[in-house]
Parts: structure tokens; sequence; C-alpha cells
């Protein structure tokens, strides 16, 4: 518990300014109140009832040792208030008051004893006596404050140093782990508290150090829950609920001595260090996901690598058996079949090569101007076979418009979008190729009549792997090409994205730059 002159201090400084205390200078009611209410004691008023005394005795030997010596008589005003103020300065306003009363009876009393000298006899000593007294006041009450102001200025100083240590040691936390129960150990450490309570809502945990005489669990879920936020001086319970800006990410309930001022300063810093620790564990999130993915392009280039020999000596086999011909119907069907599959088996090695290779952060863009018409025949011949029996109609705004791109990457993401409108295209219908120069970028589109996409498949859809549930009975497929597409487009700069209605029908769009931006081209 804090000593008497703490209160002392905070009472005189009350009454002497008309004002209650600063918040530094509630701890010692807490004290008091938390140690079960022994501020009904009686040592308080003893040692205030000593501090006056002392005063008094003073007087009285200064009076009498001025009217033993008659030549001190002169000053003996003078030497009170040299008395008074050392008390008002070491005990108090209160003090000093009844001191300086005290030295007005005193005088009074020793110059009954002499008539030349009786206060009511001499104007000069009356003046004398009042002067002292007002002087006595306003000496004891002006030294009163700057007591208090420089024992305030040293309670705040302290709390600083508190704050500065708090704050130093949290920017040290290991966010790897929980910051919850480091932070309720260092806030019972460095503040000296009873008890801490910390409740994390993200994780929906409470962390408690100290002694609690309730459950301090329901009470820091409590504060979150309903926005509590205050300071009950009988309990010494500061309540606070932890805000991340105006979002409130916590809640902490500390018992002991601390300010308002510093319960606010540690809750603002109990939000940054949640912050910090959930843009960690995110970053270490995103550095695993980029690792795994890594893995997976290396697992996937190597596998389309050791697939693609045996699918070249298997095409290069069925092609010779049926050149030789002499073969049933039977046989020869049995080789087309192998010859169909062993086509399909290299399509889908080579999308996975093309996917494990823009994967990879050591991709160059070998960039040439070359024409967009030229792209879209040649896209259109490698797929003729697909193209047989669908009607398809190109539309330029242009026909020497040009792009300057890597060739084999736009041919990639063309093939793409025009496969996708051949297996999904209500058959009957066109597909539409356009090309056009919009501010600067090509703008790609491929339309065709088909099933709807769902709003919500509309972002993913091109997401590797992902297919749209409405779709993916319609025709077979790995959810690769789409993601090869869109990561083409993204390596030139550009971006794409896709409308779909069900009379309208549905369009893939992809607007790549004119022009390569320095860096990205070889």
């Amino acid at each position: 518990m804090l000593s008497y002159s703490s209160c002392r201090d905070s009472l005189a400084l009350s009454f002497s300014t008309g004002r209650p205390p600063l918040p530094g200078n509630n701890i010692f009611r807490r004290s008091v109140w938390l140690s079960g209410g022994r501020h009904t004691s009686g040592k308080p008023v003893l040692l205030f009832v000593l501090e006056c005394a002392l005063g008094i005795v003073a007087l009285v030997l200064v009076a009498a040792l001025a009217h033993w010596s008659r030549w001190l008589v002169p000053v003996e005003a003078l030497l009170y208030l040299l008395i008074v103020i050392p008390t008002a300065l070491f005990y108090g306003f209160w003090q000093a008051l009844i001191v300086s009363l005290s030295a007005l009876v005193v005088h009074t009393s020793f110059g009954a004893r002499q008539p030349q000298l009786h206060f009511a006899a001499d104007p000069t000593s009356s003046v004398t006596l009042l002067a002292f007294v007002l002087v006595a006041l306003i000496v004891s009450r002006l030294s009163a404050r700057v007591t208090d102001h420089a024992r305030e200025a040293e309670s705040w100083g302290g709390q600083m140093r508190d704050l500065y240590e708090f704050t130093r040691r949290t920017l040290q936390l290991n966010l790897h782990v929980e910051p919850g129960p480091q932070l309720a150990d260092l806030i019972h450490e460095i503040f000296d508290l009873q008890a801490v309570a910390l409740f994390d809502a993200d994780l929906h945990r409470v962390y408690q150090v100290g002694i609690w005489s309730v459950d301090p669990r329901e009470m820091a879920q409590n504060v979150y829950y309903f926005g509590t936020s205050d300071d009950d001086a009988e309990t010494g319970l500061g309540r606070r609920v932890v805000r991340l800006g105006s979002v409130p990410v916590g809640s902490l309930v500390v018992r002991g001595e601390t300010s308002p001022l510093t319960n606010n300063a540690i809750a603002s810093l109990i939000a940054i260090t949640f912050d910090r620790y959930r843009a960690f564990a995110n970053e270490s999130r995103m550095e695993s996901e980029r690792r795994t993915e890594q893995l997976r392009a290396t697992v996937l280039d190597s596998l389309a690598h050791a697939y693609k020999t045996p699918l070249t000596a298997i095409r290069a086999a069925s092609t010779g058996l049926a050149e030789m011909g002499h073969l049933s119907a039977g046989q020869a069907d049995l080789v087309s079949l192998i010859d169909e599959q062993t086509t399909l088996l290299s399509d889908l090695t080579t999308r996975l090569l093309t996917t494990a290779r823009l994967d990879s952060e050591e991709v160059i863009l070998h960039a040439t101007r070359v024409g967009v018409g030229t792209l879209i025949e040649e896209v259109l011949a490698s797929l003729k076979d697909r193209l047989a029996s669908m009607k398809v109609a190109v539309e330029m705004d242009d026909e020497d418009l040009s792009l300057h791109c890597d060739r084999q990457m736009i041919v990639t993401l063309l093939t793409q979008y025009i496969d996708n409108a051949c297996k999904y295209s209500i058959f009957g219908t066109t597909i539409t190729i356009r090309a056009a120069h919009v501010k600067g970028e090509i703008l790609f589109s491929v339309h065709s009549y088909g099933p709807e996409i769902p709003i919500a498949d509309r972002e993913r859809i091109f997401d590797r792997y992902y297919r749209s549930s409405l779709r993916s009975g319609k025709a077979s497929g790995t959810g690769i090409g789409l993601s090869v597409a869109k990561r083409a487009a993204t390596m030139h700069g550009g971006y794409v994205w896709v409308t779909s209605d069900a009379q309208e029908g549905t369009t893939f769009f992809a607007a790549i730059p004119d022009k390569i931006k320095k860096g990205q081209a070889s």
C-alpha cells in the first residue's frame, strides 16, 4: 500500500485548487479500497496530528526565543513564515494552515505577557500579523500546488517509462506463436498489476495472469461483446475494448494501480501487436503456398517430360501400324483409338509443360511484332479438326492490326479460348472471334452460345483446376487451360474476364497492351 503522504497530497491539491485529483493521484484510493477498507484506520489521522504538532512546537520555541532575546521580536513574523513554508512543502496545505493559525495564537499569547507588545494595543503588529496569515496561506497553497505537480509529473514519468518498456518488448515478441500469453505476462510484469485478462476475438481465447476472485474469461468476453470501456475506482478494475481502427479485435481487463490514459495506451499497443501477428501469419501462409505451388510446378514439369518420350513412341508405333496396312476392321479401329487417345495425352502433357513454364519466375517473353490476323489464322488452322462441324466468324476492325507480344503465348491464349468455345457451344451456333484496338490495347474476344456461367464462378473460373459446377459435366477437361490463358495475359501486362448470359451467350475477353513494357521482354 502507498503511504499516507500520497493521499494527503491528493486531498491537499483538491481542496486548494477546487478540483478533484488527477487520474494519476487516484492510485492511493484504489489501493486502500482494494485492501479491504483499511482507510478507516487511525494511523493517517495520528500522522496528521504529529505533523501539525511538530510545526506548533517549532513555533513555540521560536516565540520563546524571540521574547527571551528581545532583539528577534521585530522579525518574529518572518521566523514564523520560515516554519510555515517548509510545513507546506513537506506535509501539505492543511498542516500549513493549522500551523499558520497556531502562529497567530502563539504570538498573541506571548504578547499578552508583555503589554507593550499586546496585539490589540499595537496597530502595526495587527497589520503585520494579518499580512503574515495571508502570506502564509498563499505560500502554503502555491507550495502545495508545486509539490503535487512535481509528484504528478514524476508519476506520469514513471508511467511513460513503463509504456516505453512495454512498447519496446512488444516489438521483440515471437510472432511465430500466439501473442496473447506473451502480452498478458508483459502487462502483469511491467506495470506491476495484481491481475490481467486478455481476450483475443480472432482466436476466441482468453489469457489470464495473476489471482482473480471471479472468472475473468466471462468478464473479458462481456467487455468485448458489450463494448464496455471504463475504470472502477472501488474495485480497481480497468476495462478496455481493444480496437484496430473502429473494428474491435479483443478486450483487456486489468486490476491494479493504473491510470485511464495508461490503460488506453496499453489497449492500443495490444491492437497493433494483434495486427502484426495476423499480418505475419498471412505472409507466412502466402510464402508456404508459393513454395507449395513451386513444388507442384516442378513435379508437373518432371512428369510431363517423363510422359513425353513414351507417348511419342506409342504414337509413332500406332502410325506405323496404320501405314503398314493389311489390318482387319477391328485392328484398324484399335489402332485409330490408340492414336486418338495418344493425341489427347500429348495435348494434356503439352499443357502441363506450358503451365510449369509460365509458373517459373525465370520466364522471359520473346516479343516480336506480329499481325493479329495471322495469329488468329494460325490458331484456327491448329483446331481445324475440332472446328470442322462448327460455324466460325472472325471480325477485325483493321486488317493490318498488329501486336508486340510473345507469339507462342498469345497463340496458347487464343487456342484455349476457342477450344473452350468448341467444348461448350450449342451445336449449329456460331463462334465469333473479334479483335480490336481499344485505348492502347488489343482486345480479343471469343463469343459462343452455351450454358450460362454463374456469377459466383466468373472470377474463379480462371483459377487452376477450377471448373464451373454447371459446366463440368458438359465436356471433359482438367481446369488448367483458362489458368494458362490468364497467366499468358498477365505476363504481357494484360488481364482477362468473362461475361455470360442465357440469352446473349458467353464471351471470354483478353486485353493485351499494344506494347510490352521495358523489362518484360528479352
